[in-house]
């Protein structure tokens, strides 16, 4: 609007310079105009963008637990114990037969003390002084001689012992033990010695 009245002021003005208007005309002209300043309408403010909507995120879904189904447990069954287990020893073996009765047990024929003096006694239980009695056992065989010595009471030394079975295996004779049908067999004998020092 205020470009076309500043055309319409143009025109007039040009109009009087060509028909030689007096100055006074334009004096007046100019002074009724009424010039102003014709601005521009500030752009409208930016609309600032609303903020983003907050999308509210649903809670998750959760899905109830699967229904189990529990049986209710059986009735206990009664059962009875089994009856107690029975063992029977079993029947010892049966012993051996019985080796037929002696008729005649076998006899030294001498003193069994008489095979033993002082010269065998022993240097180190000499030198020891020991002395005791040992008492003994005596396997014979169906020859009479001896098969086995075994020490029954120590005495106290082992030198003396070991001496009594060694002669007694080395010296001593029997006359067999004979069975029922006359035969010679084995048997046993016991027996003991005194050790005593020998006087010097």
């Amino acid at each position: 609007m205020a470009i076309v009245i500043v055309a319409i002021l143009h025109a007039i003005l040009g109009y009087a310079f060509v028909s030689g208007l007096a100055f006074n005309v334009i004096k007046k002209a100019a002074e009724d105009l009424k010039t102003f300043d014709v601005s521009e309408e500030p752009p409208p403010p930016e609309e600032k963008p609303p903020p983003p909507k907050q999308v509210e995120t649903p809670p998750p879904v959760v899905s109830p637990p699967p229904m189990v189904r529990v049986s209710a447990p059986p009735p206990p069954v009664m059962v009875a114990p089994p009856p107690p287990v029975v063992i029977t020893p079993a029947a010892p073996p049966a012993p051996p037969p019985p080796p037929p009765p002696k008729i005649e047990p076998a006899k030294a024929r001498a003193n069994l003390a008489s095979y033993v003096s002082d010269d065998d006694y022993p240097s180190s239980a000499i030198r020891a002084e020991e002395q005791g009695t040992t008492g003994f056992t005596l396997d014979v065989g169906p020859n009479g001689r001896v098969v086995n010595c075994t020490v029954t009471q120590s005495s106290g030394s082992n030198a003396l012992d070991t001496a009594t079975c060694r002669i007694m295996k080395s010296r001593a004779r029997f006359t067999p033990a004979t069975d029922s049908s006359g035969k010679p067999t084995n048997d046993r004998a016991s027996g003991r010695i005194r050790w005593v020092l020998p006087a010097d």
